[in-house]
C-alpha cells in the first residue's frame, strides 16, 4: 500500500501534522502510518474537507508516551471527491502493547496546528468525537475578564493540541488522557451576538452576527441556544476531547459559567474496509455536496476576506450551530424506496435517483418511465442544491448526538449541525428558508437549538484568540 507524505495542511492553515512518539518505550520499533479527512453532508449538516501538504512537527510528546504507535499499520488518506474516510490496509492492531509484529494504531499521533491564518477546526478533518460548549460571561465579568479568559484559553489549546500537559489555574492536569498522543485534537472559540453587550464592544458587533430568523421546523429550547462565548472542540480519541473539555471548564471558573453542552460522535476512523463519506443516524450518506478546497471560490464562501468588515474578522468565519431532531421511529416506518424518494438519492450509495455515482449531478428532469420525475420536486438533494439556492453554499461539519429515550419511548437523537460561511445570511439562511418551504425530510426532523457566532481568524504564536477584537 502507497505510503503518503507525513505531513499535510489544509485550506485553514491548520497543519495536519505526524507527531513522533516517545522512544523510551522498549520494544516498539519506530514507524508511521497516514491518515486522512472524513465527511459529511448532504442531509441536514456535512464533514470538512481534508488538508493537504505540510510540515512534520519536532517536538515529542512528554506526557503522552505514545504506546506502540509503530511500524505501519496500512492506514492511508483516501480522496474521493465530495468526502472520504479512513480505511485500514493490510497490517492490523492487536490493541494490546507490546504484541510483537500488530502495532497499535497511530491516530494518537496526528496533530493539528493551534496557531494559524485560520482557527483549526474548520476545515480539519472530521473527527470521531466531539463537545460543543456555549458559555455566558459571569455576573459582573466585562472586556477585561474575557481578554483574560481568551488568554487563558488559548493557551492551554495550543498546549493540548501539541500533546502536552493541560497547565491549569489549579497547577495538575487530570491525567485524563495520559498516554494518548494529540490525537487530532481541535479547539476552536466564537463569540455570540450578546457578548458585545457584555463587554461594551456593541459598536464592533458584525452585521452578519445579527440574529437568525424563524423557521417552521423550529421548537428552540432558549436555554440550550446563543451564549455569549462558543467552544468546539473535536478529537480522533474520546478521552483526548474529555479531557480538553474539561481543562477549558476549569479555566472559566470565575469569568465565565457554561450554559449549555453538547455532546457528538461520528463514525470512528478504520470503521470502513474503505474510505467512504459517513452516514447519518437515518442511515444516510452524508457529505457528497460538501465544498471542497480544491473549488477556486472556497475561501469566498467559508472565510470572511482580508479586507472584509469588520477587520478584527479577517479570516475568520460564521458558524451556525442547530440542535436538529431526528424522527427515527417516524422514519424507520417508511420502505427502503420511501426514504430514498424523500432525500433523493439511493440509501446504498448515495446515487442520485436519476442515476450515476454518489458524485455524479443529479439529472433534475429527468423522468422515469411513467413519467414522473426520478428526483421529486420535494425531495432533499434537490432542495439543497447551490444551483437551485443562487448558488448558496455552507461547509457542513456535524457530529450526531444520542442523549437517550425520551418520556415518549423515541430516542433522542439526531444532528449537531455546524456550518461554516462567510456570511450567514448568504450561506445558511437562504437555504434553510426554502427548506421551509417544502423539503420533504423537514417532516422528520425539529430544530431543538439555535445558535450564530463570529470565529475570528487564528491567532499567531505569542497571540490569542479574539485579541484584536478585544484589546484594538
Amino acid at each position: 500500500m502507497a505510503q503518503k507524505p507525513p505531513t499535510e495542511r489544509g485550506a485553514g492553515d491548520a497543519a495536519v501534522q505526524k507527531g513522533p512518539r516517545d522512544r523510551s518505550d522498549p520494544g516498539h520499533p519506530a514507524g508511521t502510518a497516514d491518515t486522512g479527512p472524513g465527511a459529511a453532508d448532504s442531509g441536514p449538516g456535512a464533514a470538512g474537507p481534508g488538508p493537504g501538504p505540510g510540515t512534520s512537527a519536532a517536538a515529542g510528546f512528554s506526557r503522552r508516551r505514545l504506546l506502540g504507535t509503530a511500524g505501519a499499520t496500512g492506514l492511508v488518506l483516501g480522496a474521493a471527491g465530495a468526502g472520504t474516510g479512513y480505511a485500514v490496509g493490510e497490517a492490523g492492531g492487536s490493541g494490546e502493547p507490546g504484541a510483537e509484529g500488530r502495532p497499535l494504531s497511530t491516530l494518537g499521533t496526528d496533530m493539528v496546528m493551534f496557531h494559524g491564518k485560520h482557527q483549526p477546526g474548520i476545515t480539519t478533518p472530521m473527527q470521531a468525537h466531539g463537545h460543543l460548549l456555549a458559555f455566558d460571561l459571569a455576573p459582573g465579568a466585562g472586556r477585561k475578564e474575557a481578554a483574560a479568559l481568551l488568554r487563558r484559553w488559548s493557551g492551554t489549546a495550543a498546549r493540548l493540541m501539541a500533546g502536552e500537559p493541560a497547565a491549569t489555574a489549579g497547577g495538575r492536569d487530570t491525567d485524563v488522557a495520559r498516554d494518548a498522543g494529540p490525537s487530532l485534537l481541535t479547539v476552536t472559540f466564537g463569540f455570540g451576538h450578546s457578548f458585545f453587550a457584555r463587554t461594551g464592544l456593541e459598536r464592533s458587533r458584525p452585521d452578519a452576527l445579527d440574529p437568525l430568523p424563524g423557521f417552521s421546523a423550529d421548537r428552540l429550547d432558549k436555554g440550550r441556544s446563543n451564549g455569549d462565548l462558543w467552544v468546539q472542540i473535536g478529537a480522533q480519541d474520546a478521552l483526548v476531547a474529555f479531557h480538553a473539555l474539561r481543562a477549558l471548564q476549569k479555566e472559566a471558573a470565575g469569568a465565565a459559567r457554561v450554559r449549555w453542552q453538547m455532546n457528538g460522535f461520528n463514525r470512528s476512523p478504520g470503521a470502513t474496509a474503505r474510505p467512504m463519506t459517513t452516514r447519518n443516524l437515518m442511515g444516510q450518506i452524508d457529505g457528497t455536496n460538501n465544498p471542497k478546497p480544491s473549488e477556486k471560490d472556497f475561501a469566498r464562501r467559508v472565510f470572511v476576506p482580508e479586507d472584509g468588515a469588520p477587520a478584527w474578522m479577517a479570516g475568520g468565519s460564521y458558524a451556525v450551530v442547530r440542535r436538529i431532531r431526528m424522527l427515527l421511529d417516524d422514519w424507520e416506518q417508511l420502505s427502503g424506496g420511501e426514504q430514498e424518494r424523500v432525500i433523493g438519492r439511493r440509501k446504498s450509495d448515495g446515487a442520485p435517483l436519476s442515476g450515476g455515482t454518489e458524485t455524479t449531478d443529479p439529472r433534475l428532469e429527468k423522468t422515469g418511465p411513467d413519467g414522473e420525475l426520478l428526483v421529486p420536486l420535494d425531495a432533499h438533494a434537490r432542495i439543497t442544491r447551490p444551483d437551485q439556492n443562487g448558488g448558496a453554499a455552507m461547509l457542513r461539519r456535524p457530529f450526531s448526538f444520542h442523549d437517550g429515550i425520551d418520556a415518549d419511548g423515541e430516542p433522542d437523537a439526531g444532528l449537531l449541525f455546524i456550518c461554516w460561511q462567510a456570511d450567514p445570511l448568504r450561506g445558511f439562511v437562504p437555504v434553510q428558508r426554502k427548506l421551509d418551504r417544502g423539503d420533504a425530510l423537514s417532516k422528520f426532523l425539529r430544530h431543538e437549538a439555535s445558535g450564530l457566532f463570529a470565529v475570528p481568524g487564528g491567532a499567531a504564536k505569542g497571540e490569542y484568540v479574539g485579541q484584536q477584537l478585544l484589546e484594538g
